[in-house]
């Protein structure tokens, strides 16, 4: 497997982040459903397409494409192999026959040429180590006049859901370093749209479309505001703030947390606003760049 993209390939395999994911994939999946349908919808999927899912991580996505373009097939494509294990056994307990998985950097794994419809990521392509050579290399894969539909987060100071957790800790612990920030790979790598036009167009994709969504999320997936806070301990926002810091002073972290989130509660979880670009775009003729 080539891969370009070393430190991100690094993180998602061996780092902390990786068993929070996979043990809590239900939970995400609950807690970005929001965003899957809004995906789904703008992508327009229909029988017999086929699909190429970036940053497809436990396959959520995947599985959920697959089953509106069957007899096409959906593709999903990431860096992790232990989330990917996750999604090959997710789809084999669904019993669908029209998806798979590969393990490989988007950026310069060798695609077949014009072998997909579609190209959707829900929060998947912002960890490009080049993102005009990965966005240029997914267009190869991609016929002429195909679509691309993906989502990535706005700025930090316009997501609730981390910024009310967040203050709360930043009481208590010291804020986490470069979290909301925008420079390379990261959560908020495209948080600035006009820093991603060009470079879709660079790519050798057109008609870019750049919407402001909003969404109320369940933080943690739904559950009690303690089944909240803890999912928030144990995910990176808690991980990186709370990392060497004592037990009294994690404590009144953790307490202020929960009295952040209580508000926000009701009998199916808490509710936050979660801001995102839903992007659109279309593969300029020709064989791409």
């Amino acid at each position: 497997m080539s891969i370009a993209n070393t430190e991100q390939a690094e993180q998602w395999n061996t780092g902390p982040g990786v068993a929070h994911w996979i043990s809590n994939q239900v939970r995400y999946e609950r807690m970005n459903a929001p965003f899957t349908a809004m995906i789904l919808g703008a992508a327009g999927l229909r029988p017999g397409e086929n699909v190429l899912d970036v940053g497809c991580g436990c396959g959520g996505t995947t599985l959920a494409a697959a089953r509106l373009v069957a007899p096409g097939q959906a593709a999903g494509l990431d860096l992790s192999g232990p989330m990917l294990a996750r999604a090959r056994a997710d789809a084999a307990a669904a019993g669908l026959g029209n998806v798979l998985f590969l393990q490989a950097d988007a950026q310069v794994h060798q695609l077949e040429p014009a072998r997909f419809d579609v190209v959707l990521s829900r929060f998947g392509v912002m960890f490009f180590a080049d993102p005009v050579a990965a966005f240029a290399n997914i267009r190869s894969a991609t016929r002429s006049g195909g679509r691309l539909v993906f989502a990535c987060w706005q700025p930090l100071a316009e997501n609730q859901w981390l910024l009310v957790p967040g203050a709360a800790l930043a009481e208590h612990v010291p804020p986490a370093a470069g979290l909301g920030s925008g420079d390379g790979p990261g959560m908020f790598a495209f948080a600035d749209p006009e820093r991603l036009r060009p470079i879709l167009a660079a790519a050798g994709w057109r008609d870019v479309q750049i919407t402001s969504e909003h969404a109320a999320i369940l933080v943690g997936g739904g559950g009690s505001v303690d089944d909240a806070v803890e999912f928030l301990r144990t995910a990176t926002i808690g991980r990186t703030m709370l990392a060497g810091v004592d037990a009294a002073t994690a404590d009144r972290a953790i307490s202020a947390v929960r009295d952040a989130l209580a508000p926000h509660a009701d009998a199916d979880g808490v509710h936050l606003d979660a801001a995102v670009w839903l992007v659109r775009a279309t593969a300029a003729e020709g064989p791409g760049v």
